[in-house]
């Protein structure tokens, strides 16, 4: 069996795409998943599975349940804590609520104008083959950046702060 970490996007925000985590761990595990575990309730889990969870089917079982279709990245374990090694703002005495990880979904094609035109104070930011993390010191809220990254990269991915993918580095163990 192989580890996977699932990030969902747009679940359970704001009153919003209301999915209970209950409901997505039988979902997931009616497709064969095993060893099934959340982590808040904003749609991340970790998974254990013989081939790679099938992002599409996940979104399609939602849908007909739930009435709504989200975005689902199924990433091998492995990958997902060599993103989070490759974390070039790790020597930095940083709270990890200001860190984000994007995980993107293709390779980018970047227009690094545009996303070094929208950075704030403080504001930084390392794009790789598979992540975009953004460093907002006064929170992703504030960030201009973080709303138009995924148009400014040209690929789609679901993003985490640090502590949340610390977590889930963890729960892979």
């Amino acid at each position: 069996m192989n580890r996977y970490v699932l990030l969902l996007r747009g679940i359970n925000v704001g009153g919003h795409n209301k999915l209970p985590m209950k409901d997505l761990r039988e979902i997931l595990e009616a497709l064969g998943c095993e060893s099934v575990k959340t982590y808040i309730q904003s749609g991340n889990v970790v998974l254990s599975a013989k081939t790679a969870p099938d992002e599409s089917a996940i979104s399609a079982d939602i849908e007909k349940q739930f009435g709504f279709s989200p975005r689902v990245l199924a990433i091998p374990g492995e990958h997902f804590e060599a993103v989070a090694d490759a974390n070039p703002y790790k020597d930095e005495d940083l709270d990890g609520k200001f860190l984000h990880v994007l995980y993107l979904a293709g390779p980018a094609s970047a227009d690094m104008d545009g996303l070094n035109s929208r950075k704030g104070p403080g504001e930084e930011f390392t794009l790789t083959d598979d992540a975009f993390y953004l460093k907002a010191p006064d929170g992703i809220g504030r960030s201009k950046l973080a709303n138009d990254v995924e148009k400014l990269l040209g690929v789609e991915g679901t993003g985490r702060n640090l502590n949340t993918v610390r977590k889930l580095v963890a729960m892979l163990a």
